[in-house]
């Protein structure tokens, strides 16, 4: 683009920007529609947390492993990992 162009859309967005009536988007405009005849009611910025027991579990998650059991499995693999390789270092330097 050359220096002209450049000029002239800069322009544009100054007197877009400037413009004393915006009008809304689709979306506000769809919105204000529906709840026109139908208001949406109050809605707490954060909800209350569901209960422990109503929440679902994940598909692949047994139903009796808690999440500190994964994490003792995963810090036990990860030490017997370190260990192995220790071992293998060990026996290949005697």
């Amino acid at each position: 683009m050359s220096e002209r162009d450049d000029e002239e859309r800069e322009f544009d967005l100054k007197w877009a920007d400037g413009a004393e009536h915006k009008e809304p988007s689709a979306r506000a405009r769809m919105l204000a529609a529906r709840w026109k005849d139908n208001p949406p009611g109050p809605v707490p910025f954060r909800a209350d947390p569901e209960p422990r027991r109503a929440r679902r579990r994940s598909p692949g998650r047994s139903p009796g492993r808690s999440s500190w059991v994964s994490t003792a499995l995963v810090f036990g693999c990860v030490a017997a990992v370190i260990v192995l390789l220790g071992y293998i270092n060990f026996r290949g330097s005697a």
